[in-house]
């Protein structure tokens, strides 16, 4: 499924080219009114310190402040006033629930959304609500180091060259009156907050799959064992780098052959997110269920005019309002998240309730068989497709683990496709993993039991290989039991939660398009 802002898909879809036409990348911007809003003035919140005590997020902590300590003017700027509110429970290890025996886990799928980061439009910016127009919260980001070329007189480059001709830099984001500020975060882009939470995501996965389970190794010498892929959108791959190096830090890769690469596709050929871009007819399915979820919800908005719209402009709150509803949700959950004060009708859970279920309505509740095909079809395939390969060659294939930097869309649309949402906006860092298992082919006892069970149901056919592999679907540190895996006989006896590999692929053969490219350009007009 695609997610978007689906009212302005098409204007999205023609400024982005027009402006990225040279490498045709898709944009898959999470509240775009960035290419809508004019910017208002505000002012910016203070320097800030990361809440860290014993390498741990303090979610009770206002941000920027630790245990017994207060920035130094904490007391005079209201911005910093509210308590900081983790969105998220970080990576669970201590209470990770270890496979029964005899599974033995194969490879794991990781898809996480990026860090925290800024609001991607300017909203509420004037009174009364006065959140900042200017977030003073990348310097991580403003110090960075580029490669320069080393090119020999042959054409060809060293190893040593390649990494050590290096330039060491710094940008600032410069206002449209010329001015110039350190530290100052453009639309749209990851906070310090969202690399620290997005590294300590990392390191949870090294303490996970690396220290407590021995599924990874301690030192990377095979950059095959590992897969690392982002959308070509900055705070997906700053959050993916901080990932990395969570996970595998320089000290822990042998040398810098062994640095793993992180992997970006051409908006053409992207899928860790729903392409409107390349798929005409998922972007007009999509616009017109936005115009009916505006028609069936924008009635109940309408009854929060009276507490919220003196906070924009005096204008309605509307789905397809100025702004759109999606992008109010988007700003009070970025400033929450940095422990900026909103007003006190957006801390209403009635409110932000009423808001969150018409926005994720408005972008997520098309369930229909052909959206999920053309927008997650062609990743659970990828997917799959690298599980066959592993179930396939086995030790063969090095190939452990896939770590996939993406959206609070395709968050939502892997659970929506599965028919596990909770309806509810996903956080930053919000991931989902797929897990696969194999039972050892000297055990008969798992294999066993399930064909009893198969005959039993009518003889369901099931290769040797197929029914000895598991999947397991983790999210937000809970297993997940599947739908489409809930009979008898298509999970592992006693366990539901571990789907049979033959069974989740029998139902996702009908959500996994045999011909995208055809698909997409039936009746797209």
């Amino acid at each position: 499924m695609s997610f978007r802002s689906p009212l302005y898909l098409l204007l999205i879809t023609t400024l982005y080219t027009a402006l990225f036409s040279s490498t045709k990348t898709l944009v898959h911007a999470e509240q775009p009114e960035l290419l809508h809003e004019a910017n208002n003035s505000a002012p910016r919140p203070a320097n800030f310190t990361l809440p860290v005590t014993n390498g741990t997020l303090e979610p009770d902590m206002p941000f920027g402040m630790s245990s017994g300590h207060t920035t130094s003017n904490a007391s005079s700027d209201p911005s910093l006033a509210h308590p900081y509110r983790s969105p998220q429970v970080p990576l669970e290890v201590e209470n990770y629930p270890v496979a029964p025996e005899p599974l033995q886990l194969e490879q794991v799928h990781v898809f996480v959304r990026h860090g925290e980061r800024t609001p991607v439009g300017v909203r509420l910016a004037g009174p009364p609500a006065n959140i900042p127009e200017h977030w003073n919260m990348c310097n991580s980001a403003r110090r960075f180091r580029s490669a320069v070329s080393a090119v020999t007189r042959d054409g060809e480059v060293s190893d040593k060259q390649r990494y050590e001709d290096i330039v060491r830099g710094r940008k600032v984001v410069e206002r449209k009156d010329g001015r110039a500020f350190e530290g100052e975060c453009l639309l749209g882009e990851l906070t310090d907050l969202g690399r620290y939470t997005t590294h300590h995501f990392g390191k949870n996965l090294r303490r996970l799959y690396v220290e407590r389970l021995g599924f990874l190794p301690d030192q990377l010498d095979n950059p095959d064992t590992v897969y690392f892929r982002t959308t070509n959108m900055p705070r997906t791959t700053e959050s993916l780098q901080e990932i990395v190096r969570g996970l595998y830090p320089a000290p822990k890769c042998r040398d810098p052959s062994s640095i793993p690469p992180i992997r970006i596709r051409n908006g053409k050929d992207e899928n860790l997110v729903g392409n409107t871009y390349s798929c005409k007819r998922l972007e007009f399915l999509l616009v017109n269920f936005a115009k009916s979820a505006a028609d069936a919800y924008n009635p109940t908005l309408a009854h929060l005019d009276k507490k919220l719209s003196k906070y924009i402009d005096g204008n309605p709150v509307r789905l397809d309002g100025r702004p759109r509803a999606s992008g109010i949700l988007d700003t009070v959950r970025s400033s929450i998240a940095h422990g900026i004060k909103v007003p006190s009708d957006f801390e209403d859970k009635s409110v932000i309730d009423t808001i969150e279920r018409a926005v994720v309505t408005e972008w997520f509740s098309d369930k229909t068989e052909e959206v999920r095909r053309l927008g997650m079809g062609r990743l659970f395939d990828d997917m799959l497709s690298k599980m066959q390969r592993k179930v396939e060659q086995s030790e063969k294939d090095p190939l452990r683990i896939l770590v996939h930097s993406t959206h609070d869309t395709a968050i939502a649309a892997i659970h929506q496709t599965l028919d596990v949402f909770d309806d509810k906006w996903p956080a930053f860092t919000a991931s989902v993993t797929f897990e696969l298992y194999k039972a050892p082919a000297t055990s008969t006892t798992l294999a066993g039991h399930s064909q009893t069970i198969l005959s039993k149901l009518g003889g369901k056919s099931h290769s040797t290989s197929s029914q000895r592999h598991y999947i397991r679907m983790r999210s937000q540190n809970k297993s997940v039991r599947l739908p489409l895996c809930a009979d008898e006989g298509s999970h592992l006896p006693g366990h539901p939660e571990f789907c049979t590999l033959e069974a989740f692929k029998e139902g996702m053969k009908y959500l996994i398009p045999e011909d995208w490219d055809r698909e997409c350009a039936v009746g797209s007009t």
